[in-house]
């Protein structure tokens, strides 16, 4: 073999690493830096634990949810409408369009909130401004070239790796401690239930899916269920490309926990609301280097959850109504859909600026997307197996097993922030 044969495998898997790859980054938003940032100043290393757990069962929710858009050619809310009354899954999406918008909000206002410490800019400015370049890319850069550019983004979240090498770590008792948390008696149920809120989303579901209908539709390919003869390399591409996405994802949350653990909860600072709260308590605990990496991740990871959030909204509606969708669409061509997206984005701007408590906007949201993860989880289960929808392709053992028990963990996750507030 020569050595440029030998060089040929290393980019085609790196192209090959797409919606999963963005969905499991997008994970990692502003406003989930802030849950991991609390877990780790409120207890230390006792909460790593939380994001080795949640990995398997993020695995095969999402994975289940890019087989049936691969399968079936149609993103969840098509799919969900065959399962449940149209109704009822029009009642979902409304609940996820508020979700997403409070979680957007409250994401570009944490952007213009990190922007500041780092520039000494206006805020506000700042914020708003994010909101344009946000929506103004989703509008009018074609989804081939736009995802280049959001896999591109989600070299962000590496800035978190970077901070744990700018201090001091017990690596032992790291380990020791994601094995054997020492949990105090009272108080860490409410940060668990965050934490897996926060981790198994809805909005990741409806985009992972639309994606996989997305990338079908410009290589124009046909769904699996019409045409098998890709499907062993396809659906082993998605298994892939999930596994490396979700990886990414709880490997982000892994180091912020850890980051916050050694050097905040360590100096005993042990309450902190926001991403860019935590950022700023950084400073004179671990350096200007640390606190710009957390600072510039910040920002990061809200240029590419934001447009996840927003788009999860379009297609989750667009589909439910029959509306032609898909960012590879001019604006001209596809107005409902990109409507949807830029309402999404403005509503979490009036949010932002409404005087709403951003912190109790935030619980609220998450109280929402925890109900609605629910039945749309069971769904998504039904779905899967069924082989009227799905033909030979209906989810694995494996993913089966995970699955339920995935959305048996959200169950309980939801009652648990019940009897918590």
């Amino acid at each position: 073999m020569s050595s440029t044969d030998s060089a040929l495998p290393t980019p085609k898997v790196l192209r090959t690493l797409g919606p999963g790859l963005i969905t499991g980054a997008a994970d990692d938003d502003p406003s989930g830096i802030a849950t991991y940032s609390q877990a780790g100043a409120q207890f230390g290393l006792n909460m790593l634990w939380t994001v080795v757990l949640t990995y398997p069962l993020m695995v095969a929710i999402q994975s289940i949810s890019a087989r049936i858009g691969r399968v079936t050619g149609h993103g969840l809310s098509t799919n969900l409408a065959r399962v449940f009354p149209g109704w009822l899954v029009m009642a979902l999406v409304a609940l996820l369009f508020i979700g997403n918008a409070i979680n957007i909000g409250a994401d570009l206002a944490a952007m213009g909130a990190a922007a500041r410490l780092v520039t000494g800019w206006n805020e506000h400015a700042l914020t708003i401004g994010f909101a344009i370049v946000s929506l103004g890319l989703q509008v009018f850069v074609p989804y081939h070239r736009y995802v280049k550019l959001l896999k591109w983004l989600t070299m962000a979240l590496f800035a978190y790796v970077a901070v744990v090498f700018t201090v001091k770590i017990d690596w032992a008792q790291v380990a020791l401690h994601t094995i054997a948390p020492q949990l105090p008696k009272s108080g860490w149920i409410v940060v668990v239930v965050a934490v897996f809120g926060t981790t198994i989303s809805p909005y990741l579901f409806f985009w992972q899916s639309s994606e996989e209908v997305e990338e079908e539709e410009a290589k124009g390919e046909p769904p699996l269920i019409e045409d098998p003869t890709d499907a062993p390399e396809e659906l082993e591409r998605i298994r892939w490309d999930t596994l490396v996405g979700m990886g990414v994802s709880n490997l982000i949350a892994f180091f912020i926990i850890l980051t916050t653990a050694v050097t905040l909860h360590a100096r005993g600072v042990t309450d902190i609301q926001t991403s860019a709260q935590a950022a700023e308590a950084l400073r004179p605990v671990a350096g200007e280097l640390a606190f710009f990496l957390f600072a510039a991740g910040i920002v990061g990871t809200g240029l590419l959850a934001v447009p996840v959030l927003a788009g999860s909204v379009g297609y989750a509606l667009g589909e439910l109504k029959g509306w032609k969708c898909g960012l590879e669409h001019k604006p001209t061509e596809a107005k409902a859909f990109y409507a949807v997206i830029a309402v999404a984005v403005v509503t979490g701007l009036v949010v932002d600026y409404s005087g709403l408590d951003p912190i109790k906007a935030l619980f609220w949201s998450a109280v929402i997307n925890g109900v609605i993860s629910v039945p749309i989880m069971a769904a998504m289960m039904v779905v899967a197996s069924r082989k009227a929808q799905m033909g030979a392709f209906v989810a694995t053992p494996a993913q089966k097993i995970l699955g339920w028990l995935a959305t048996i963990v959200m169950a309980a996750a939801v009652i648990g922030m019940f009897v918590a507030f």
